[in-house]
């Protein structure tokens, strides 16, 4: 598999794009991963993030969307988020990009108000139209799975049980290891998604809660994880996912060491190189 890099640890750190890119090519990242809403760049963001990718031989991978509407009671809402996710997956197109990677909504009112299951059957129906108009464009959705109580998907039971009932070639699975750790899922647990996962993050987290650090400084075993991910033998990439540098001013230093120890955790367990 290649190893990618979610370009949002630059952006949250208030660097530029160009620079972000052009620093994710030389640290020895093979892709990259655009965190980017398609309904909030003018034109010239839209083809400088292209643009400078191919200048750098960078393929971009996957786009990642936040779509809590889709999941949302109001109509209105849910139509507003569909036709934003085609948007972003109208992007992906233009960026020759592998899938969209799609982060569902969560239950509200502490699933009391309205019945769990019509908002599962929700999701499960956009998804469904979703993946038709990701069809066309030969494009995957890549659903994350959130480590959260009240989110859709939050076990890789709760992923199987979507998948099956979305029945989607288009739409498969994303693993994220310090997800999985968060949401107490044993690595061979892993099995269960053979064929139906596309795309993985990779990061360290506490234990106790989201954190997206670079591998090393948290407590995910990475080892046993990354032993099941090969063996599913996915046809696609590593991309690490940092949240917030505490030191923005040493982001570059906060990159490379995420890259140093992922590139060795990946060669040791033969899924790179």
């Amino acid at each position: 598999m290649r190893l990618g890099l979610i370009n949002s640890a630059w952006v949250q750190a208030n660097q530029p794009t160009a620079y972000g890119l052009r620093k994710t090519k030389e640290l020895g990242f093979d892709t990259v991963d655009v965190f980017v809403d398609p309904l909030d760049i003018d034109i010239r963001e839209r083809r400088l993030i292209k643009d400078e990718c191919d200048r750098l031989d960078l393929p971009i991978v996957s786009i990642a969307c936040v779509a809590v509407g889709l999941v949302d009671f109001n109509p209105s809402v849910q139509r507003f988020h569909v036709e934003r996710v085609q948007n972003y997956l109208d992007l992906a197109y233009e960026y020759e990009a592998k899938n969209v990677l799609l982060v569902l909504g969560e239950y509200i009112w502490n699933q009391e108000v309205i019945p769990p299951a019509e908002q599962w059957q929700l999701g499960v129906t956009h998804c469904r139209r979703l993946g038709d108009y990701a069809a066309k464009l030969g494009l995957q959705i890549a659903l994350e799975l959130e480590p959260f109580k009240l989110s859709l998907v939050n076990s890789v039971d709760s992923m199987v049980r979507f998948l099956d009932d979305c029945n989607h070639p288009a739409v498969k699975a994303n693993i994220d290891v310090s997800h999985l750790l968060l949401a107490d899922v044993k690595p061979e647990e892993l099995r269960r998604l053979k064929g139906k996962a596309i795309h993985v993050h990779i990061s360290d987290c506490d234990g106790k809660k989201h954190g997206d650090l670079p591998p090393g400084r948290g407590v995910v075993p990475f080892e046993p994880y990354l032993r099941e991910i090969k063996a599913l033998a996915i046809d696609g990439a590593v991309s690490i996912e940092l949240e917030y540098s505490p030191e923005p001013d040493k982001i570059t230093e906060w990159v490379a060491e995420a890259y140093s120890a992922t590139d060795r955790l990946m060669r040791q367990a033969g899924l790179r190189g």
